[in-house]
């Protein structure tokens, strides 16, 4: 039997990148998780992972990188004195995030001979978030590629599909979306009020599938990004 290609995906406990694990999995691929606490307020995110990837059964590698929040300060995502606000505002970028996870990513690719690596960025992410767009996916691989040497390929499932698209992707593909966490606090439950349960609410609704998850504040989602 012809081995399974190896893929290692970054998978924040987010309903975005376990569909996009699950769409590789379902795909054939043999999926590696990786996850990184980088010292972000909503630390309920690496525990949503660890859910998530026990469900799918997908193994996952955890990584404590916390003291990146000392260089990460002008995020509010990382730093409790900035305001975290309901719509994007510049301060909810964490810099360069995305660049140091994939280079992560794709060493540990390296030393377990994967094929790829995965994230969960969405259609949906391309206005505001830089590194979440194909001319960063382009060229960071090129770099990447002179870096190691390897012929690593970048997928992004998710990439040219809306998040409301991805949603029923993952009801599609039996993800256990109560269990994936999308909230940028720390509560018992999602908060109903940041950017990113704005975003989640308003991709449920368009999708016109129920969220199983708990908020403390049901608020209207008009109010997120796309």
């Amino acid at each position: 039997m012809m081995e399974k290609k190896k893929v290692v995906c970054l998978i924040s406990g987010g309903i975005d990148s376990t569909t996009a694990a699950a769409t590789l999995k379902h795909e054939g691929w043999g999926v590696y998780g990786l996850t990184m606490n980088y010292g972000q307020i909503g630390k309920k995110e690496c525990e949503a992972a660890k859910r998530v990837c026990e469900k799918l059964g997908i193994p996952l590698t955890y990584l404590d990188l916390t003291d990146l929040q000392k260089v990460m300060q002008s995020s509010s995502l990382v730093n409790p004195a900035i305001v975290m606000t309901e719509t994007f505002t510049a301060p909810i970028i964490v810099p360069n995030r995305n660049s140091i996870m994939l280079s992560i990513a794709i060493a540990f690719a390296y030393s377990i001979g994967a094929d790829a690596v995965s994230y969960g960025a969405h259609l949906s992410d391309r206005r505001d978030y830089p590194d979440c767009r194909k001319e960063f996916i382009e060229t960071f691989l090129a770099a990447e590629r002179l870096a190691t040497e390897r012929d690593i390929k970048f997928l992004a499932p998710n990439i040219g599909i809306l998040k409301s698209d991805v949603v029923k992707m993952a009801k599609h593909l039996g993800v256990p979306i109560g269990l994936t966490w999308s909230c940028y606090k720390d509560g018992e439950k999602h908060c109903g009020r940041c950017e990113s349960c704005n975003n989640r609410k308003k991709a449920f609704q368009e999708a016109g599938i129920k969220d199983p998850v708990k908020y403390e504040v049901s608020i209207s989602a008009g109010k997120g990004r796309a």
